[in-house]
């Protein structure tokens, strides 16, 4: 097993033994429905509901080194607890909440990612929005793979019904354009 996958692994069943809703986003994501490709950390959601985001902080601090001296301050403040796996793999935790965050965690399932190793990761449609709203340029080349991977089988219908109010959030309609470039693209 990989370092990446070791260390998801002990974050999974860490979250899963306390009882937390959360999934995979990211680059664990995307070996499982797009190309896989090099990731050097593990991205979780896990949700809070903004209401104990202190105890889940505390408690992920109890159990993974933090890679920043201010770790806990940071995430308050940026809603991501950046931490470290003992193996040095980085451990993203985007503490969710929003609406969209809760359906994704909804809408997750369980992944072999290697024999004997089973991680809850994001629907391929989520893994899209969440790629589509970041918007670098990896991110965009992922999103371009996982359409041509998954093909018809996306519901496109859904991934645009989360996108719309994500995108005049951050206020990026042209990143709505550019995924529906890459929509037609892709699945012929």
């Amino acid at each position: 097993m990989n370092q990446v996958y070791a260390a998801a692994a002990d974050l999974h069943n860490f979250c899963l033994g306390r009882g937390w809703e959360f999934c995979f986003i990211g680059g664990v994501a995307l070996q499982r429905w797009g190309e896989p490709r090099q990731t050097l950390d593990a991205d979780l959601t896990l949700l809070t509901h903004f209401v104990y985001d202190e105890d889940y902080i505390d408690t992920l601090l109890s159990a993974f080194p933090a890679r920043l001296s201010d770790a806990r301050e940071f995430a308050k403040r940026a809603r991501v607890l950046l931490l470290r796996h003992p193996n040095g793999v980085g451990l993203d935790i985007a503490l969710g909440g929003l609406p969209f965050e809760v359906s994704s965690v909804a809408r997750s399932s369980d992944w072999q990612a290697v024999p004997g190793l089973s991680l809850r990761t994001c629907s391929a449609e989520d893994l899209i929005v969440h790629k589509v709203f970041a918007a670098r340029a990896q991110d965009w080349a992922d999103v371009e793979r996982i359409l041509q991977r998954q093909g018809r089988r996306l519901d496109v219908e859904l991934i645009e019904r989360e996108l719309i109010p994500l995108l005049a959030l951050k206020e990026a309609p042209e990143n709505l354009t550019q995924f529906r470039a890459l929509l037609s693209r892709s699945i012929r």
